[in-house]
């Protein structure tokens, strides 16, 4: 959520900073509902700070001899129970301006970063670097092709069991979900994250504080009987890991990976990438989660992004780097990177992981602060996500990159230890 300050004393900066993003907005009606709640706070304090003001005299009046039912000590009391209901008043007036610009400020995406490139859509994205030779022959088969003729998933069957853009994994594919899912964890943790398994089920308040809603409601699956959800991506249970908390400084940075299963409509992806794995409703997919301080935050983001790369190098799979432009960013991101990996099969990048900054944004959301040992003051914390990696999307690229002229699938030596061997073959 975008800070209130901000857009009480400069409204034209965040006009212009959305405006990068495709969005306009005229901020004169925010910034009025903004300084009339101020107001509002500045004269409740005032009012609070005159009863407390009363409440002592009383007291000294008493101290002092007066007769607690004396007429001089009563003219306070009631001085003092008109100040209550005054500020009363006036704390209703607030709590309703401060719900009506937060129901205007949570419907807005956070603002780019100065560095972000601008941009209208995923054509204006630019491309930062490549690692690995991409595999360019004639005749590779997709993975969908490979996945079905060696048996690894039944795709009809799951449409008996659910509905279209669900898969049931089978036999050797099973077994490689579950290996790639351990060695991304293995990898992560050695470098010093810390392992959660967290609910898959999360309440709206938490799909709002990472900033899924409101907007991607019909993106999501909601339980019709509960306030709950099933979760789009780990990065919500983790936002919410410390929601409400504040975090001693020198704890910062905090590290998550997290494995969890994932669910996602895919509202408006129909008609694209109806075989496989690349566009299911449900899929597995490891996240990187960070929680730092501000001044952590430039470099944390490109080590987060070095670590699910880190993945893709381990396996020997050929990607690119790409940073988002403003038209492209998501709606919590200040800035973004993504990683599109090769798949030769199809001849193309495509998204296995987005790895973003997201400045105090969720932060604010979610009300997570940190405090340092000699400070009273708190300030926000900055948090950071990834994926290291989409699981499904990793395995459609260790198929096309792995198949061989014998119709086998040839794995990387760092795989096989989970694996239990380095070649998927026909059964």
């Amino acid at each position: 959520m975008l800070d209130q300050r901000l857009l009480r004393d400069d409204p034209d900066h965040i006009a212009r900073q959305l405006a990068r993003r495709g969005l306009r907005i005229d901020p004169a009606g925010l910034q009025m509902i903004a300084q009339q709640e101020r107001s509002l706070e500045e004269q409740r304090s005032t009012l609070q700070a005159a009863g407390n003001q009363i409440g002592r005299q009383v007291g000294q009046l008493i101290k002092g001899g007066a007769a607690p039912t004396g007429p001089e000590v009563q003219a306070l009391r009631d001085e003092g129970n008109r100040i209550k209901q005054q500020v009363a008043v006036l704390e209703d007036e607030e709590k309703a301006l401060e719900q009506r610009l937060r129901d205007e400020l949570i419907a807005l995406p956070n603002l780019p970063a100065a560095e972000v490139p601008d941009g209208a859509s995923e054509a204006d994205n630019v491309e930062v670097k490549r690692w690995g030779t991409p595999r360019r022959e004639e005749g590779l088969e997709e993975h969908w092709q490979i996945g079905e003729r060696l048996g690894l998933w039944e795709a009809e069957r799951s449409v008996r069991i659910a509905q279209s853009r669900f898969i049931t994994l089978m036999g050797a594919g099973a077994r490689l979900e579950r290996a790639l899912i351990s060695f991304m964890l293995d990898q992560h943790t050695a470098r010093g994250y810390t392992e959660v398994l967290p609910p898959i089920l999360v309440n709206t308040a938490s799909l709002t504080g990472s900033g899924q809603l409101p907007k991607f409601a019909e993106e999501s699956f909601r339980c019709a009987e509960d306030d709950l959800w099933l979760t789009p991506t780990a990065e919500v249970p983790l936002t919410s890991l410390h929601r409400d908390e504040v975090l001693p400084a020198e704890q910062l940075p905090l590290r998550y990976c997290a494995y969890t299963p994932c669910f996602r409509r895919e509202a408006g992806s129909y008609g694209r990438d109806t075989r496989g794995l690349i566009r299911l409703h449900q899929f597995n997919k490891v996240e990187l989660y960070w929680f730092c301080l501000p001044e952590q935050s430039a470099d944390a983001h490109e080590q987060i992004t070095r670590h699910a790369e880190g993945i893709l190098e381990g396996l020997e799979l050929p990607y690119r780097r790409i940073e988002l432009c403003t038209g492209d960013l998501g709606f919590s991101a200040a800035r973004t990177f993504d990683l599109e990996v090769w798949l030769p099969g199809a001849g193309a990048y495509r998204e296995i992981s987005s790895c973003s900054v997201c400045g105090d944004f969720q932060a604010r959301r979610s009300s997570i602060r940190c405090k340092q040992a000699d400070s009273k003051g708190t300030q926000l914390v900055h948090t950071l996500n990834g994926s290291g990696l989409a699981v499904g999307r990793t395995m459609a690229a260790l198929l096309e990159n792995g198949q061989q002229a014998d119709g086998s699938v040839r794995l990387p030596a760092v795989l096989a230890p989970y694996f239990g061997g380095d070649t998927i073959k026909a059964a």
